[in-house]
């Protein structure tokens, strides 16, 4: 036995064929080549506030970026000796101690991936109204920021992870590499998200009150920390509507399961993501130059 997945509903039937043509077709006349021009430009400016923000983060420390490696080896280990050693949590079907620890470590970190990009994004024109005022560079560039600085911390955090995998001999082996193709999606959700609660937020200050209470609600609605066993039967096809249940299952899926994810349950989260990303250019498009006179 293993652990369960989400339940069929309507939107498994979600022909994949017309989310690779219709959507993006859509999204590459939003995409022009004037816009891909300015990101390759100023790929200085974008490399150099990433390399900034991290550097700043452990300013006039003593140990400086060695707390990028202790902060989340510290969590790793406080999960593996917690529930693996103290409480001796198991997964149902799952014979290895390690299991629930590596559950939570799939979720936990992936779902911080998610979560910083969302809310440093749904700030990022507020927070850079005075650089938005006084350079003149592509307002686009500010969303590229949020992911890259979202991506270089999560890559140290997944590399401690793997490591861990390593030692203790629960690497799942080839399926690891489906990781990519969902990480991925998962990156487009976020930053579709995340460009659409940005823009709306520089007009309607409550939106990003709003995301900060919603996404705490969103967190436990996932089955990050929890089997999807223990969801009521009623509610589980209420479930399948939201996006970041499969992301994460799948994510579960390679690390504990040692299995390939389940490439048809990832149709909705690629429609909603390439939804989220054509929504958010166009408003961008429309409104980036009354930001700056609303900021």
């Amino acid at each position: 036995m293993r652990p369960p997945e989400i339940p069929p509903c309507a939107t498994r039937e979600l022909n994949v064929s017309d989310v690779f043509t219709y959507l993006p077709r859509q999204g590459s006349r939003l995409i022009s080549r004037a816009l891909l021009r300015g990101i390759w430009t100023y790929r200085g400016f974008i490399a150099g506030s990433v390399k900034r923000e991290f550097q700043s983060k452990y300013r006039n420390t003593m140990l400086g970026a060695t707390w990028a490696v202790l902060s989340p080896l510290a969590m790793i280990l406080v999960y593996t000796l917690i529930f693996s050693q103290v409480m001796h949590s198991r997964l149902p079907g799952i014979a290895s101690p390690y299991a629930y620890s590596i559950y939570l470590c799939a979720g936990v970190l992936t779902w911080g991936l998610f979560a910083e990009i969302t809310s440093r994004g749904q700030v990022m024109f507020i927070e850079n109204g005075n650089l938005l005022k006084k350079l003149s560079f592509p307002r686009i560039c500010l969303p590229i920021i949020v992911v890259a600085n979202a991506l270089v911390n999560f890559a140290v955090v997944f590399a401690l992870f793997i490591a861990f995998l390593l030692v203790t001999g629960q690497f799942a082996g080839v399926p690891v590499v489906a990781m990519v193709p969902v990480l991925l999606l998962q990156v487009l959700l976020a930053i579709g998200l995340a460009l659409v609660l940005g823009i709306l937020n520089v007009f309607f200050r409550d939106v990003g009150q709003f995301f900060n209470v919603a996404i705490q609600f969103w967190f436990w609605l996932t089955p990050v920390v929890y089997p999807f066993s223990i969801i009521p039967e009623p509610m589980r096809p209420w479930m399948a509507w939201n996006p970041m249940v499969p992301v994460i299952q799948s994510y579960q899926r390679i690390f504990v399961e040692g299995l390939w994810p389940r490439w048809e349950t990832l149709a909705w989260p690629l429609f909603v993501a390439l939804l989220l990303c054509i929504l958010g250019l166009k408003l961008f498009r429309k409104r980036s130059s009354e930001m700056v006179d609303e900021l």
